[in-house]
């Protein structure tokens, strides 16, 4: 996650990775892939699952075999969204998928895991494992059940969740899903520039840990949606400052500069928001006007498909009113 190892993600990936992500996916996370195929091979892998059978799946790594239908995935850095979007059992997912209250539901029964917990991990018995190139212990993992890692940014969030399809053997049902949600965002994207101007522009905006930080367009917290898919503006200084590095920190008293016409504040269970009780805060326009949307920054987090969906009906709701 390039330079994403500060303080929420040297949390994940030093025990996430996701963003967390850290995202997935540190505090700037969030996670994609790389792309790859897979083609099928008869064979009986450990983890082969009911059917016995197995795919050679074209991991940035090179060929890893894995069970055409798996029946026990564990995910050990923000992946757990695009698994469950594609009705696949999880068994173990990382600590930051297990405190997202979204997930709360689907994810009750699933065991907390690192990748340290490998006595843990041996006894959920996984037919797969996945994770970012990040984590530790890769080697003994291989020795308990195919592992896949990808490394954050080699491909846009999108094609990731498309590689995640290509390795648990629904691909097809990856694209379907991909395509028609690049529809309808992009679509709400038009609706809000023509409801709210071509020139408007909206930036992210976090605290953790008593620092401030501002993210680009490729950082979960719903950047891709916003900027990637809507094509909505980032201000100058957003640009300049973060959209090549994917975030970047700020003190209180710079934030008016990075602050668009709409702001959405990014906020996580514990973190300090007392920033937002500052005349500085107060006085930006955007707060001013009443056009700052916050969001739990705990379900905001990653850039997966059960996430985005969230994300795109919250800025609907936002700056739309559907």
């Amino acid at each position: 996650m390039k330079k994403l190892l500060i303080p929420v993600l040297l949390i994940m990936a030093l025990a996430l990775a996701a963003c967390g992500t850290n995202a997935g996916n540190g505090n700037p996370s969030g996670g994609q892939a790389n792309e790859g195929s897979g083609g099928a091979a008869n064979g009986s892998a450990g983890g082969g699952a009911a059917s016995g059978v197995i795919v050679v799946y074209e991991s940035e790594n090179g060929p890893v075999e894995v069970p055409a239908d798996p029946q026990r995935v564990i995910v050990l850095s923000s992946f757990a969204g695009n698994v469950m979007q594609l009705g696949v059992n999880l068994v173990g997912v990382d600590s930051w998928s297990k405190m997202n209250p979204r997930f709360d539901d689907k994810l009750k029964d699933v065991a907390e895991v690192s990748d340290e917990s490998l006595e843990t991990i041996i006894e959920l018995e996984p037919d797969l494992i996945i994770g970012l190139s990040s984590i530790k212990n890769v080697d003994k993992l291989k020795d308990i059940a195919p592992t896949v890692t990808f490394t954050y940014g080699k491909v846009d969030y999108l094609t990731q969740h498309i590689e995640i399809g290509k390795l648990l053997n629904k691909e097809q049902e990856a694209r379907a899903w991909v395509d028609d949600f690049k529809q309808r965002a992009q679509q709400a994207g038009e609706d809000i520039k023509a409801k709210l101007g071509e020139d408007m522009t909206i930036s992210v905006i976090e605290s953790w840990d008593k620092q401030l930080y501002v993210y680009g367009d490729n950082w979960g917290r719903g950047t891709e949606i916003l900027y990637q898919e809507m094509k909505l503006g980032m201000p100058q200084a957003v640009k300049d400052s973060a959209l090549k590095a994917g975030w970047h920190a700020l003190s209180l008293e710079m934030l008016p500069d990075f602050a668009g016409d709409y702001m959405v504040i990014s906020k996580l269970n514990g973190g300090d928001n007392s920033f937002q009780e500052t005349d500085t805060y107060k006085n930006i326009p955007a707060v001013q006007n009443g056009r700052v949307i916050e969001v739990n920054g705990n379900e905001f987090y990653f850039n997966d498909p059960l996430t985005l969906e969230l994300q795109l009906e919250t800025f609907k709701q936002a700056l739309l009113g559907e």
